[in-house]
């Protein structure tokens, strides 16, 4: 049986700008704990699509688990931004909290 992440590179080959299948390639990457992999699937994601926030508290963590601790703090701090600014004030709250923790 082929793996998801299988499942949606071979998507991706067959069409690039699909954001979604992207995005879903980053929570498999998540969940399978390949947090470059991760990071490299978000960052690609957020250069093409217009997020609401999700996505860069993903990237924060991914970048947390890779001690790039730096780089979080920038992430979470665009996501909070992007957050507030699609009225999603919960999800910038918890980024908040997220970015004082580090």
């Amino acid at each position: 049986m082929e793996s998801r992440i299988e499942a949606l590179q071979r998507m991706l080959e067959s069409r690039p700008d699909d954001v979604r299948a992207l995005f879903g390639l980053a929570l498999e990457y998540e969940r399978a704990g390949r947090w470059q992999d991760a990071v490299e699937a978000l960052r690609s994601y957020l250069s093409r699509a217009s997020d609401e926030g999700n996505a860069y508290a993903r990237l924060a963590r991914a970048l947390r688990e890779l001690g790039r601790e730096d780089e979080a703090r920038e992430a979470y701090h665009q996501g909070i931004e992007v957050a507030y600014r699609h009225g999603h004030p919960t999800m910038a709250m918890e980024m908040e909290e997220a970015l004082e923790e580090l």
